[in-house]
């Protein structure tokens, strides 16, 4: 069983930098940690991924260029950089964790993720 905390999130202006934290507990064969938000009233949306051994990255459109995602193996944490923020990111973020084959946009899908975290509310201030 796989536990995924995070941590991190809170109020910051517009223009602002957040780190969100996705400590990983539990054993596992989960390869892909993912980072998903779900803004007020909308669907939940992805926003990146890591693989793990080959690191392959991924960003969201809408993310790309502000928000950085990378890992502590000796943690088993995986953080989200979060620069520039703006209103639009204001969300509860999840860290998820799933298994694939696949590289690129395919990541992306909800269902690759077996395993949540409760989720951070992140809210951005114009």
């Amino acid at each position: 069983q796989v536990q995924l905390v995070e941590s991190g999130g809170g109020l910051v202006q517009a223009g602002g930098s957040l780190r969100l934290s996705c400590a990983i507990t539990g054993q596992s064969v989960s390869n892909l940690i993912g980072w998903f938000r779900q803004p007020p009233g909308k669907e939940r949306e992805f926003v990146s991924y890591i693989r793990t051994g080959d690191e392959d990255i991924h960003y969201s459109d809408s993310v790309k260029g502000r928000f950085t995602i990378f890992r502590d193996h000796l943690k088993n944490t995986v953080y989200l950089q979060m620069n520039n923020l703006k209103p639009d990111d204001t969300a509860v973020y999840f860290c998820a964790a799933g298994t694939t084959i696949y590289s690129g946009g395919y990541n992306s899908i909800p269902s690759l993720y077996h395993y949540w975290g409760q989720g951070t509310q992140v809210t951005v201030s114009s």
